[in-house]
């Protein structure tokens, strides 16, 4: 039988080496290639959906991150791990169907991700990563002509996008969400540009703004709650506004929004609530993860009956 001395005799050569692997461990996290933001393409069973992925270090050792699937906000990722070239994690369900974890393994090579995604529900689907742009403009914009996108009387500039029945109208001179259906987009792209909207909901009413149809910014009726990133003048999942800004179910309210880059500016009700900040990568129920392109303005209409008016979007002049 073994003694303590005996034993602790024969793990000290293990302890030695493991003592000595650490620091090559620690500097292989800390220099990881995958560390930085990425816009993912996830090949559904049936369409294409963008996903989205950030791996920062914590400490000197240890990737961690952030990450959004097709739906739901941004979520932490307690640990990513990198080994010959290649990146797991796994993080518990938020929205999808299915009790485990979801599960992603992806390998780097050419400064690109492809890999596998399982969901909690077994599901497996394959993706590919890109490397998100920075998006960081030379100069300050000089801007277009002002354009009506609603002057209260037709939805000509508008589309109901794929995934339910439209219940758009105009009705009084309001662009109108009768009830729970199709989200609905400009037909024209925009890349940055300063928009203002005007928008009411009714009590529990839930809605967004979708800026390059990618970022979402929050319309909702929050009551008197304290400001998050998913509450009312919010980026959905990643941006808090300083204070709720909000007027209440039942009246008219206003955004006046800047997007430059990924430089946004949220001005609700006339009080700055986002004053420059970075949005660092797509929302949920983003139309696509091609953070680079141009994109429409999108109003979400699969949540409440919503209304809007006099939507205005001042492009800038891109060179």
């Amino acid at each position: 039988m073994l003694n303590s001395l005996n034993m602790s005799r024969l793990l000290r050569p293990l302890t030695l080496l493991l003592a000595a692997m650490m620091p090559h461990v620690a500097h292989a996290q800390a220099n990881a290639p995958i560390i930085g933001r990425w816009d993912l393409t996830v090949q559904g069973t049936d369409r294409t959906f963008p996903s989205w992925l950030e791996v920062t270090l914590s400490g000197n050792r240890t990737l961690v991150g952030r990450f959004v699937a097709s739906g739901g906000s941004a979520r932490p990722i307690a640990r990513v791990t990198y080994e010959n070239n290649t990146m797991r994690f796994a993080i518990p369900p938020q929205w999808e169907a299915g009790n485990d974890d979801l599960r992603v393994e992806a390998n780097f090579e050419n400064d690109r991700l492809q890999g596998t995604m399982i969901m909690p529900n077994g599901t497996r689907h394959t993706f590919s990563g890109a490397r998100a742009p920075v998006l960081r403009r030379a100069a300050p914009p000089s801007w277009d002509k002002e354009v009506v996108l609603f002057d209260g009387k037709s939805m000509d500039a508008w589309e109901a996008l794929p995934g339910g029945r439209s219940q758009w109208q105009v009705l009084n001179g309001i662009l109108t969400n009768v009830r729970s259906g199709a989200n609905l987009a400009t037909k024209q792209k925009y890349n940055d540009f300063k928009l203002h909207i005007e928008f009411r909901y009714a009590k529990g009413g839930n809605s967004g703004v979708y800026l390059r149809g990618r970022h979402e910014v929050q319309v909702e009726d929050n009551g008197n709650l304290e400001p998050s990133s998913v509450h009312i003048g919010g980026v959905y999942g990643f941006l808090v506004a300083s204070e709720n800004a909000s007027r209440g179910p039942g009246e008219w309210q206003t955004y006046d929004i800047t997007l430059i880059g990924r430089r946004v500016t949220v001005v609700l009700n006339g009080q700055t609530v986002i004053a420059d900040q970075t949005i660092p990568g797509i929302t949920g129920g983003a139309l696509d993860s091609n953070e680079g392109e141009p994109g429409p303005i999108y109003l979400q209409g699969d949540h409440t009956a919503v209304e809007y008016r006099n939507i205005r979007i001042t492009p800038a002049r891109m060179p």
